[in-house]
Order: structure tokens, then C-alpha cells, then sequence
């Protein structure tokens, strides 16, 4: 079963906070003081050992990080639908002052909570989200975003050994969740786990072989570790799915440069830049293979890179549901946005 004795210890945890964060909430409700939020932080790290972080390899990074920010402040009864707008308009500085004020009104509302982490992660500031997520998951242990929201902020802050301790806990509320393993395989890469993460975004994949974050970071990881044949069927797959995404087009143009097949990493380069015109890393790797003047009439068949891993992820996806049927937990929650 995917509950384990350490899942279990941490639900009793979370729960235990629960209770005590509705206590703080009436003592809210009576006296207008604000409900402090448990720091685990020092939790976390007793319960893992340190892993070196690897070492950064040369292809485009797929992150991208924002200094932290300080949000405005909005004042008098503001609605869940009034931050919801801002945030889905982009106004993520907005929607931190926005949800900020509405949790004053609804402070048991784990998904206020969990808005307000994801509108402060967009914002850049990753204290507050830590923060938000923390608060959510107090109230809702079982509150997967809210995992899923904490991990990525665990993993930008290079605390990946924390942040795989959440996806671990949401695999057992969740274990059809694509987007968890897919973080676990970004965690996994982090701590130098290669194995690991290729077998988490394999499992991603398998679940949804249409995630194309799942397919670039593969892709993106094999070469980083020097397994450019290996990369070419996933960033295959992801360009055939989203074509205008200049990262994937540059991460395969550069896993084709290096297996030799120069003409289809020119047009790969070609491609991101019409996607990006600014993408001032595509435009060098183009111009370094254009420099050459030779092999750029070396193609690769990419649809047939991109079938034959198509085929692989279906032969997975039969084992890996099969087991997910007789070991799933029923997921998620019932709060809805308005308690």
C-alpha cells in the first residue's frame, strides 16, 4: 500500500496542527491577532541527510528565478473572486494584497491559503509562499497543490532533499498525479539522483504523455548526463506537442548537434528563435553550427524518434496503472473555495 508508517506519522502531524491552528483561529476571530504558522523547516532537515547539489551543466536552464518582492497591502472586505481576477490577469504583486485580505475574513480556507502561495510565487517572493503553503496544509493535510505549491518553492530555494519529502507525502494521497512525480524527478536531479529522476519523469510520462515539462526535463536531463542519443525521442515528443516553445527547441537542438546531426540542430536553433526572437542562447548555438559550413545536410527523423518513444510510453503505462488501480488512496480534499 502506498501509506506508509512515516505517511502516517506525518498525517497525525499535520492533523495535530490543524487542531491547533483552529484554536488560533477562534482566538482570531475574538481578538484580531494574527494566527502564527508552524515552522518545520528544522523538522524537515533532522529528518534528511544532506546531498550534494550537482553541478550546473552547460545546456539552457529550464528555471527560472525572481527576486524576492514586497507586496502592496489592500484594505476592507475583498472577496475570493476579486483575487482570483487579479491573479488569472497577471497582477500577482495584486493578488498577494488581495488574498492577504480575504484570508482576514476566511482564515480557515485552505484554498485562500494555497492562492495566496501560488500568487507569491509568481510575484517572486518564496518566503510568503513557503509560508502560505505551510498554512494550507495545517488546515488541509491532504491539500495536494498545497504540496505540490511547497516542493517548488523547496527546490528554487535548494532545499530539494525537503521538497522530496512533500512529493513522497502527495504520492500517497495522489499517486496519479503526473505533476508529482514529475517534481519528484526535479528533486531527484537536484540531489544527484539520476536514476531516480528518470524513473519519476518516466512515470510522469506514462501517466500523461502528453506533458511536455515532463518530456523536456527527461530530455533535458539526459544531457546533462552525456546521453544525447537518449534525449532525442522525449525533446522529439515535446516539440511535436508545442512546436512555439523555444526552450524545447533549443534543448533539442542541442542534443541533435551533439549526436552529429547538424542540419536538424540548425533548424531546431531556427525554431526557438522564431519563437523567441530574443533567445540570445539559441542565436549563438545556431551560429556556431552555421560557422561550420559543413554536415548541415546531416537530418534526423524525428518523427520516428518521437513514434518509437511513444510506442516505450505505452508499454509502461499498461505496468504503471495496473499498479496505481490497486494501490491508489482516494486523493484530495473536500473544502471547497468558501467554507
Amino acid at each position: 500500500m502506498w501509506i506508509t508508517v512515516f505517511g502516517q506519522e506525518w498525517m497525525k502531524r499535520r492533523l495535530g496542527d490543524a487542531m491547533v491552528l483552529g484554536l488560533l483561529a477562534l482566538v482570531y476571530l475574538l481578538t484580531g491577532c494574527d494566527i502564527p504558522v508552524k515552522d518545520r523547516s528544522e523538522e524537515r532537515a533532522a529528518a534528511t541527510q544532506a546531498v550534494e547539489a550537482p553541478v550546473v551543466a552547460t545546456p539552457v536552464s529550464n528555471e527560472i528565478t525572481v527576486p524576492d518582492a514586497v507586496p502592496p497591502v489592500a484594505v476592507g472586505p475583498v472577496s475570493y473572486e476579486q483575487a482570483e481576477t487579479a491573479y488569472r490577469a497577471g497582477e500577482y504583486d495584486n493578488a498577494v494584497a488581495l488574498f492577504s485580505a480575504y484570508l482576514e475574513q476566511k482564515p480557515t480556507n485552505p484554498w485562500g491559503h494555497y492562492m495566496l502561495g501560488l500568487s507569491a510565487w509568481k510575484a517572486g517572493d518564496r518566503r510568503t509562499a513557503e509560508t502560505a503553503y505551510e498554512t494550507s496544509l495545517s488546515l488541509d493535510p491532504r491539500h495536494v497543490k498545497s504540496m505540490l505549491g511547497l516542493s517548488r518553492v523547496l527546490i528554487e530555494d535548494g532545499r530539494a532533499d525537503e521538497a522530496l519529502q512533500e512529493l513522497e507525502f502527495a504520492a500517497e494521497v495522489d499517486p496519479t498525479s503526473p505533476q508529482v512525480f514529475r517534481l519528484m524527478g526535479r528533486a531527484y536531479g537536484e540531489l544527484g539522483r539520476t536514476d531516480d529522476a528518470v524513473a519519476a519523469y518516466l512515470d510522469a510520462i506514462a501517466q500523461d504523455d502528453t506533458d511536455v515539462w515532463a518530456l523536456n526535463n527527461l530530455g533535458y536531463l539526459y544531457i546533462q548526463t552525456s546521453q544525447h542519443s537518449e534525449a532525442i525521442g522525449p525533446l522529439a515528443r515535446a516539440v511535436e506537442i508545442a512546436p512555439d516553445n523555444a526552450l524545447f527547441q533549443n534543448n533539442l537542438g542541442i542534443a541533435l548537434e551533439r549526436i552529429g546531426f547538424a542540419g536538424s540542430a540548425a533548424e531546431a536553433f531556427r525554431a526557438a528563435l522564431a519563437a523567441d526572437a530574443t533567445f540570445a542562447k539559441a542565436q549563438v548555438n545556431l551560429e556556431r553550427v552555421e560557422s561550420r559550413g559543413v554536415d548541415l545536410d546531416i537530418m534526423a527523423d524525428l518523427a520516428s524518434y518521437a513514434q518509437k518513444f511513444v510506442a516505450e510510453v505505452s508499454s509502461w503505462r499498461d505496468l504503471v496503472v495496473g499498479e496505481f488501480e490497486v494501490d491508489t488512496v482516494p486523493p484530495d480534499s473536500t473544502w471547497n473555495r468558501e467554507p
